[in-house]
């Protein structure tokens, strides 16, 4: 066993597991695909569950309360004069769901796919520095940024065990087929 409790060469095993954890991984990417359609209703529903007036402008609230206002505000003004703009983030929410797709082979197939998984974490690396500098262009708050960039890293976490368990799995089918 090693320091994460992983039985080293049982491939049974460890494609369960990997499979566990991409099926995990993929549902989270469409999910936060599906969720980023209906943004200003969230807004709304977060708002309202934090007791934030979305009737008044943003002016007057500090911190997490005025960037949800204004954001909410922004939205909604967006969507009421310029409706065509929200197509963007629809096809920003398809591009979750299309991402998604493509750890469907690692699920069938880990060791032939494990580019796929190589690409992901890539991805997710490549995260970090478009939050921390494309939001300071964008006027986005750094914490808001960090959060952006902590999406980077919770899905850093398990490609890297995906990957090294896929790893794993090619060794002992190797070690297997000698």
């Amino acid at each position: 066993m090693d320091a994460i409790g992983n039985t080293a060469d049982d491939p049974a095993r460890l494609r369960r597991r990997i499979r566990w954890v991409l099926g995990f991984f993929i549902i989270a990417l469409v999910l936060s695909g599906v969720t980023a359609f209906p943004l200003l209703h969230e807004l709304n529903w977060l708002c309202a569950r934090l007791g934030f007036d979305v009737t008044v402008l943003p002016e007057g609230h500090t911190g997490l309360a005025y960037w949800l206002l204004l954001v909410r505000h922004a939205l909604a003004e967006e969507r009421a004069r310029f409706p065509f703009l929200a197509y963007g983030t629809d096809w920003l929410a398809f591009a979750h769901i299309v991402i998604a797709f493509f750890f469907v082979g690692p699920l069938r197939d880990p060791a032939r796919n494990i580019a796929v998984l190589r690409a992901g974490m890539a991805a997710c690396v490549a995260v970090v520095p478009l939050a921390l500098i494309g939001g300071e262009v964008r006027g986005i708050p750094l914490y808001w940024r960090l959060l952006d960039c902590s999406f980077g890293v919770f899905g850093l976490v398990p490609l890297w065990l995906l990957w090294r368990w896929t790893k794993r799995l090619e060794d002992s089918e190797f070690n297997k087929n000698k």
